[in-house]
């Protein structure tokens, strides 16, 4: 891995905060990712499911963790397998963990090779009466691939019908929403490589400059401070590919005039960051630009004001279509009657600000976090309003990361990245 050691107390904490909610005489049980295949023998780079992760720090394939806070035997209270190790992978594939290393990395002491995974596994279910399976559930979850997981589910519902099921994903979406001071840390360290990725592009951009040139700068400055890159597939859209929500073809060059909308950020240690910053291809915004650009950065600093605790995510982004509702119509782009006359179900500030406000950061770009239920101090979202002008050319969005605190605003993560407009100018020029 890229990434420097991270303390193993974050994982027992994990662990323990887990187990502390599992019913009695209950099993869990977290399977690694698989390895996807392309073609022929080529694959895709692993990546680790976040789960395994959060609970153990083990960052390998064909990994499996098991926890039964009440086994009999306290050896297998917490047990991790791994694919064993040899000379000839060594060799091949590069270093995989020793039973001693997993140690170092989790906490964890009993470390078992994968091949005694069912032996060891039917010895502690005679034990349990309830197993919990990691199902996802997260609110945007549309996998149609059947995961090592689920093929993990089948086998098990079948050859243990008798015994009772549980879901961990409930517990872990509340776990995880709520981040560790380490966490915040990591989270802090990816923001603060997405800014050296951003302060390198504001001197670099000009007029001629390609998409995809600009992406290559942001990666070359990621992956040189021990990013393995994008936290996910950057959106670099000049002129009116801003206009596209998701644009990600980065293909096009880059027009005197022209606003360039990059929606970028740098994973570290599998945490994520997520910016997006507007600027102008010549290092000057005309007076319209300008003028949008500010209204979305007033909402900006508006809403982030609203991320405190006992918020709920729905009555937030009600409270935020009001204030892009204001800014729209002094920037004569919907008008009295537009408002009066609106779908409650579709508000005319929807016209040029069609996606939410924010959504939870830390392991997954999108984390995990109940909607339905109030924001707590320590979870992490983003800010990111946006208004687009397919008739004029051009769209802008601004977004930071920010942590709730536990009394006043919440503290931005990304409070050092250049995003007013004089700033932008006096650096690109």
């Amino acid at each position: 891995m890229k990434y420097l050691p991270i303390d193993r107390k974050l994982y027992i904490k994990n662990r323990k905060n887990f187990m502390a909610q599992m019913k009695p005489k209950s099993i869990a049980v977290f399977n690694s990712n698989d390895i996807y295949p392309v073609s022929a023998d080529s694959t895709m780079p692993f990546n680790q499911h976040r789960d395994i992760l959060y609970l153990s720090g083990v960052d390998q394939e064909e990994s499996i963790l098991l926890l039964f806070p009440e086994a009999y035997e306290e050896k297998h209270r917490e047990v991790l397998f791994l694919r064993e190790t040899n000379e000839h992978i060594a060799v091949w594939e590069g270093e995989k963990l020793t039973k001693e290393r997993a140690f170092d990395v989790s906490g964890i002491k009993t470390v078992y090779w994968l091949s005694e995974f069912d032996k060891v596994f039917f010895g502690l279910m005679t034990e349990a009466e309830t197993i919990y399976f990691n199902t996802n559930e997260h609110y945007r979850q549309s996998v149609e691939t059947e995961t090592r997981e689920d093929r993990f589910i089948k086998k098990t519902k079948e050859q243990f019908p008798a015994h009772s099921w549980a879901k961990s994903n409930p517990i872990l979406q509340r776990l995880r929403s709520v981040k560790d001071a380490i966490e915040i840390d990591l989270l802090q360290t990816a923001c603060n490589i997405t800014e050296k990725g951003f302060r390198r592009v504001l001197n670099f951009v000009k007029p001629g400059v390609w998409e995809y040139e600009i992406e290559a700068e942001f990666i070359h400055e990621f992956v040189r401070n021990r990013s393995k890159g994008f936290s996910y597939t950057p959106i670099i859209a000049s002129g009116n590919n801003a206009n596209v929500l998701h644009y990600i073809e980065n293909n096009q060059p880059c027009k005197d005039g022209d606003l360039i909308l990059m929606d970028v950020g740098a994973e570290y240690a599998n945490y994520s960051s997520d910016m997006t910053r507007t600027i102008p291809v010549n290092g000057k915004f005309t007076k319209r630009q300008k003028e949008v650009y500010n209204a979305v950065n007033r909402v900006k600093v508006e809403a982030t004001k609203m991320l405190v605790p006992g918020n709920f995510w729905k009555e937030y982004h009600v409270e935020v279509g009001k204030l892009m509702t204001s800014e729209l119509l002094g920037l004569g782009l919907i008008d009295k009657a537009d408002v009066q006359n609106e779908n409650p179900d579709w508000p005319a500030y929807k016209k040029y600000f069609m996606h939410g406000t924010s959504h939870h950061m830390g392991l997954d770009t999108h984390d995990y976090g109940i909607l339905w239920e109030p924001m707590k101090a320590n979870m992490v979202f983003t800010v990111e309003p946006g208004i687009y002008i397919p008739e004029e050319g051009f769209g802008v969005r601004l977004e930071d990361d920010v942590v709730i605190q536990s009394k006043g605003e919440p503290f931005n993560l990304m409070k050092n990245i250049p995003i007013e407009t004089d700033e932008i100018e006096e650096l690109m020029n």
